[in-house]
Order: structure tokens, then sequence, then C-alpha cells
């Protein structure tokens, strides 16, 4: 394992269900030597990734917070989309969230979000957590504008027949047409999905804004007053990152 995937190894060990674990504790769960642990732990701790806790564990430390920040400076896609998810929110006039989620290897992360103040369900798109890449009206519409290559190479990975195969390749070809994607309990029983692409291939950034809210409230013909909104933010979104990009501009 090179010395960059050691150190994730180990950050990606720590989190809800385990804040803080022992030395010993990751060389067991990552099958590694216990003393070649210990010079991971003391390089991490030494630039803050890791920090002590109680006894004798360690849990993320506070450089984490520092990246974080960073990145939210200086991602071309949440700087020029986050502020536009508290007005989408209020323009659905249901109690919703809105995401703004890109592809992350071979899942799709949330980077932004936006609860609706009278939000009272709980989506599992949570900032910062890996989701999957074929299920969802959120990773469906990114699948949907993935260069054909890629695509291709990871539909073969994910899916077992020729059958599946081809049918999310219709489905996905289907989404296209219309720009973008409407899912019902496909991540979260009784939630709703309504999402659209936000795409740049020059900034390699393969993207999209979803709308999620209960099936209860959002259904049938208000469903489908959502789309002009949504569409047109991730317009919106789509021009004026692209024009960030020129310089002058």
């Amino acid at each position: 394992m090179s010395g960059l995937s050691r150190y994730l190894a180990v950050l990606r060990l720590l989190g809800d269900e385990r804040p803080h674990m022992t030395v010993p504790e990751i060389a067991q769960a990552l099958n590694t030597p216990t003393s070649s642990v210990y010079r991971t732990v003391r390089e991490l701790l030494a630039d803050g990734f890791l920090e002590a806790s109680v006894e004798n564990k360690y849990r993320l430390g506070p450089a984490i917070i520092e990246f974080d920040r960073r990145v939210r400076l200086s991602d071309p896609l949440i700087r020029t989309g986050e502020r536009f998810l508290p007005q989408l929110a209020e323009q659905v006039r249901v109690p919703c969230l809105v995401s703004l989620c890109r592809l992350y290897g071979e899942t799709v992360m949330c980077i932004a979000d936006f609860h609706h103040p009278a939000v009272d369900f709980v989506s599992s798109y949570e900032r910062g957590r890996p989701m999957p890449l074929l299920r969802g009206a959120t990773s469906k519409i990114i699948l949907a504008y993935m260069p054909t290559r890629k695509l291709q190479r990871l539909l073969r990975t994910h899916l077992a027949t020729e059958e599946e195969y081809e049918a999310v390749k219709a489905e996905l070809a289907a989404l296209r047409r219309v720009d973008y994607c409407i899912t019902r309990g496909e991540v979260d029983p009784g939630l709703i999905g309504i999402a659209a692409p936000i795409h740049d291939p020059n900034l390699g950034i393969n993207a999209s804004i979803t709308v999620i809210a209960k099936q209860s409230d959002l259904n049938g013909e208000l469903a489908m007053q959502v789309l002009p909104f949504l569409v047109s933010t991730a317009k919106i979104i789509n021009d004026l990152m692209s024009k960030s990009s020129i310089p002058g501009l």
C-alpha cells in the first residue's frame, strides 16, 4: 500500500461509528502490522490530520477542517452554485431540501445543501457522504452526462447481465433527451428526488442539483411545476461557472 493510500485508509476508518481508535485497533481493521500503523499515525498527527483522544486513542484532527474551508473557497461548483440553493427551495413551495452533488470516483457526493426550515424528514444525501451511482435521480442524471467510454466501463463493472446493461443505457439516453430525472423511493422510502444536470467538461465537473421532498407533499402536477425552476437554476449555475473559468471574465 502506497504512502497516500495508507494515510487515507486510516482516516476513512474514523467517523460516526468509530470516532476514535487505538493503533492496535487500526492495525487489526486494516490487517496491517502495528509498527507500520504507528508510523502512519505519527505522521498524520504531525500534520494535524489526527489528534490524540483518550486512552491512547486517536480521532480526526483539525487539518480536515482547514482543507474543507479551502475546498469551499476554491471549488467552482460550490462557489457558483451554493448561493442559489435557498432561492430554489423557496420556489418549490413545499418543505424540501436542495442538494448540489458531484461525481466522486464511482460514487456521488453531496458538496453543498440547503434545508428548508420546515423540513421534518431525513435524506441519505448528507454533505460529504458517498452515495450509490446507479440509484436515485441525483446519480442517474450525472451518469447520463458521463463520457461514453467511462460510462461503459462503469456499467460493465457494476451490472451483472447484458439485459441490465442495455436497460440502464436506454434509461440514461432518455434522461439526456429530457434533461432531468425524477425518482420515487429509490434511495429513501417515501421521498421523491427531482434532479437536473450541471455539466462542464472544460472544468472536469459532472454534477447535479436536486430537490428532495416527501412524495406526499410533492406529487403529480406539483412535481412537474418544480421542473422549470430546477432546470433554469441548473442552467444559470452552469453558465456562470463556465464564464468564471474564462480568463478576463
